[in-house]
């Protein structure tokens, strides 16, 4: 059976692609096979998405940037760098939970993939739909998720927040993944992290180090296999 996992944010830009690219590359080279959805993607440049979500999602699991690739994880495209639903409505389309829920679930019962996971947009409590938070499609999918949080200024506030508000809606958070940032007037990372963890419950949370992708992901790997 498949692992399926949420790929959820504390906040907007947080690092989501970037551990989930780091998962699928340690996932691949212990011989599991991936697969990855993001099924909603805003401020997407269709002549030049190499280096988008998306793009970067493909070269991690080692597929092909090609549009047939591109498609089948990413149906919903808009060029304007908003809110999905927001993006949506200037291009004048309409985005709802309904859809966005039945393709995941499609897809989650038709793969084989030993892990797969799925990304959601912006933070935990951003829209991604007319009538949904990504917190609902997390709750529509019913899949345990892994929390990204940051180590900026508020970044704890915000990973905590987002922590509660995932508990108070019945997701399991497997694993709490914190990505340094790279603001030189940042907090210090590791008083960072201790502060996560003293108030995380004792949730396993994770420090994923700037330009170091060593270990971390195997950890987290192993806090999410089955």
């Amino acid at each position: 059976m498949s692992r399926a996992v949420f790929i959820a944010g504390a906040h907007t830009d947080i690092g989501k692609t970037h551990v989930a690219c780091a998962l699928l590359e340690a996932a691949r080279a212990e011989g599991r096979s991936v697969e990855a959805l993001k099924p909603v993607v805003s401020g997407f440049d269709d002549a030049d998405w190499s280096a988008s979500d998306p793009g970067r999602l493909l070269a991690a699991l080692g597929c092909p940037l090609d549009a047939t690739a591109l498609e089948a994880m990413s149906p919903w495209r808009f060029t304007a760098p908003l809110a999905p639903p927001m993006a949506a409505r200037r291009e004048g389309r309409t985005l709802m939970l309904g859809e966005v829920a039945a393709f995941c679930r499609a897809r989650l019962a038709a793969t084989n993939a030993d892990l797969v996971l799925v990304e959601g947009v912006g933070g935990l409590m951003s829209p991604i739909a007319e009538d949904a938070t990504g917190l609902q499609l997390m709750t529509a999918l019913g899949l345990p998720a892994l929390l990204v949080g940051g180590s900026y200024l508020g970044g704890i506030s915000h990973t905590l927040t987002a922590l509660e508000a995932a508990r108070a809606h019945g997701v399991t958070v497997a694993v709490v993944v914190i990505s340094q940032s790279g603001d030189a007037e940042a907090p210090d990372f590791g008083d960072t992290l201790a502060d996560v963890r003293r108030f995380a419950g004792g949730l396993p949370v994770i420090a994923a180090p700037r330009g170091a992708q060593v270990g971390w992901p195997q950890s987290a790997l192993a806090l999410l296999s089955p």
